[in-house]
């Protein structure tokens, strides 16, 4: 009886995940299925690109894992029971329960609204591809003069206001942040930021909590009124609620809790990787919901699973990180060089040559989805007698 691996989400973790497992286990030994919402791979790193009217490629996933022995489903999942090892799933075929012998957690972010009223009526968010696609299509509608306000001054609100205000000069783009616009860079990265802010004509308001979102405006705790026709909310990630809602070990976020390999700590049986994962980094801070850890989680998960699974030593290397890399509209970016604790150093790169790495590290998480292994020989090892699951205790898919 093959293994069954379930992965649940296709972004950078679980898609590098399900695609480095297929080239390290042998495929007569484990059955390994993908479930994903959406049929395409979405780069998320892009997506204030697509809002701001740049099309995408698509990656259909069932072209990626063709004949990796991967098999996609497109489905949503509803819940998870960790005890006895099944998810349930709702798609075009209707509800179902798919049962599991290891599970790897890797659904991902959505984006946090604090409790401020307003914002689920009338804030557009950038956590996922419906999203860009509705606020590409609100933009569209704005005449010129329209107001923009982007809320949060963290990455995602930065390259969100820097890349609708170099697609559409014609709008009043704003960006508003409880503390500071990008406050957390260094010094020169942070007066470049002023620069191609003030450049592109990009309004900042630093100090400006906002506490109501309205149709056609905000109001900040201080009780001013800013203008905004869209109001572009990019105030940090919450993780779905699904894994809080089982007896898996999570944080007093709902990220599920793992060792230094991404098992969970409550259940050997389950595996976490990317944004829904509470793992320790470099220095024992916790690793943030990010792209530049999503790649080495999964690395390490896929590498641990395999080698319990096969009976093998179990790799464990520490994550750390290397830069932060910010765009800046199309022809402009930042490169902070920052610790492997995430420190940041007085190393920048900006401009253009920061535009270009950029660009060249997005273009790479493409091709670590579509390379797994990091161009490394596939060896595809058997299944230990010892590890192999004589009865599972849900044997069928319902």
């Amino acid at each position: 009886m093959k293994h069954r691996i379930v992965v649940l989400g296709a972004g950078y973790a679980g898609a590098i995940t399900a695609g480095r497992l297929a080239r390290r286990l042998h495929r007569d030994d484990v059955e390994i299925t993908l479930v994903n919402g959406d049929p395409d791979f979405v780069e998320r790193v892009r997506l204030h690109q697509l809002a701001s009217g740049r099309d995408l490629p698509r990656i259909p996933l069932r072209d990626l894992y063709e004949g990796s022995g991967v098999q996609v489903r497109t489905a949503r999942v509803t819940a998870v029971d960790a005890d006895d090892r099944t998810v349930d799933l709702t798609g075009d075929a209707g509800a179902e329960t798919l049962g599991y012998d290891t599970l790897v957690y890797a659904l991902g972010s959505t984006h946090a609204e604090h409790g401020v009223p307003g914002v689920a009526e009338y804030a557009h968010h950038l956590a996922g591809k419906e999203g860009a696609l509705r606020l590409r299509a609100r933009l569209a509608e704005l005449e010129p003069g329209g107001t923009v306000l982007v809320v949060g001054g963290g990455l995602t609100g930065i390259e969100a206001a820097t890349e609708i205000a170099e697609a559409r000069p014609d709008l009043d783009v704003a960006i508003a942040a409880r503390e500071g616009v990008g406050g957390w860079l260094s010094d020169k990265a942070q007066r470049h930021l002023r620069v191609v802010l003030d450049r592109l004509g990009v309004t900042v308001h630093e100090g400006a909590g906002i506490a109501r979102v309205g149709a056609d405006r905000v109001v900040t705790a201080a009780g001013e009124e800013i203008p905004a026709q869209v109001t572009v909310w990019t105030t940090g990630f919450t993780v779905h609620p699904i894994a809080a809602a089982t007896t898996l070990e999570v944080s007093d976020t709902g990220r599920i809790v793992v060792d230094a390999t991404m098992r969970s700590v409550s259940h050997p049986d389950v595996y976490a990787v990317g944004d829904a994962a509470y793992a320790e980094g470099v220095g024992g801070e916790p690793l943030r919901m990010a792209c530049a850890t999503a790649s080495p989680m999964a690395w390490q998960a896929a590498d641990a699973l395999a080698a319990r699974l096969t009976g093998r030593k179990v790799p464990v290397k520490p994550i750390g990180y290397a830069a932060q890399c910010i765009s800046l509209g199309r022809r402009d970016g930042i490169l902070q060089r920052v610790t492997p604790e995430d420190r940041m150093t007085s190393t920048v790169i900006t401009g253009r040559a920061g535009a270009r790495i950029k660009e060249f590290i997005c273009a790479g998480t493409v091709w670590s989805v579509t390379h797994p292994t990091m161009l490394l020989p596939a060896r595809r090892h058997r299944i230990a007698p010892s590890a192999r699951t004589a009865l599972p205790r849900y044997a069928a898919t319902r």
